[in-house]
């Protein structure tokens, strides 16, 4: 373990304690007495704030009862990196739709939802009431449902796709192949293609769907679409990391 020398000093006492304890814990877990020999911080002051960062999950605890980053941490790391995001899907969505003429979507899960938080319409395409820019979908069905529970923990997702229009082995076969795709889902006459986009830590945190009628998109948008829509998908995971 690395002994900390300085960190940035805010002056409010609580803060910069806070901050000592966090720089130390950014090397791995840590003990209570080694984060005081190493912060200086009496053992009473690291036992206290400790305490506090694990109720509100800043902090936890390893089977050794030592202390480590907590996955509030992640969480707010993994908002930072949707709103870098939105930063550059824009361009990104626009580019799709000329190269295509099909509308680009991003959505990303909140629960059993997905919620499209960027769009580019497709000129003629039809659907802009459906799938406009904060409208809320079921995850029940569509290319981009797939893509944002298929790397998901099978247990965790059991509720969310009991009674969808698609299982397990389809999301099996979504991680092997790397895209989804539906057809007719919401509008008879349209099909989609969709791939995940990754956070620095390779976690989903959207996913990048191409839409349209099928006279557009075939009836294999997957693999008319899908390399097109990976390389895109990597161009917005350049900003994330």
């Amino acid at each position: 373990m690395g002994t900390v020398i300085s960190e940035p000093r805010c002056g409010v006492g609580v803060l910069d304690k806070t901050s000592l304890l966090l720089g130390v814990l950014a090397d791995g877990p840590a003990s209570l007495r080694t984060l005081s020999d190493v912060t200086g911080l009496s053992r009473a002051t690291v036992h206290r704030l400790a305490l506090a960062l694990e109720n509100i999950r800043l902090l936890t605890r390893d089977a050794r009862g030592r202390f480590l980053i907590g996955p509030r941490i992640g969480e707010l790391a993994e908002e930072a990196c949707r709103d870098r995001l939105l930063h550059s899907a824009g361009r990104v969505l626009a580019e799709l739709r000329v190269r295509t003429g099909a509308s680009a979507r991003l959505y990303r899960r909140h629960g059993s939802l997905r919620i499209c938080v960027a769009t580019a319409e497709g000129p003629g395409t039809g659907r802009q009431a459906r799938s406009a820019e904060g409208v809320a979908l079921p995850m029940k069905a569509g290319a981009g449902a797939q893509v944002l529970l298929a790397w998901e923990d099978p247990h965790a997702i059991a509720e969310t796709i009991r009674g969808a229009g698609f299982g397990a082995v389809t999301l099996a076969k979504v991680r092997r192949q790397g895209w989804a795709q539906s057809l007719g889902v919401g509008e008879l006459g349209f099909g989609a293609a969709a791939v995940p986009v990754r956070g620095a830590a390779g976690q989903v945190v959207a996913a990048l769907v191409l839409d349209g009628p099928v006279t557009l998109m075939s009836r294999a948008p997957g693999r008319q679409y899908g390399g097109l829509l990976i390389d895109a998908a990597a161009g917005l995971e350049t900003g994330l990391t």
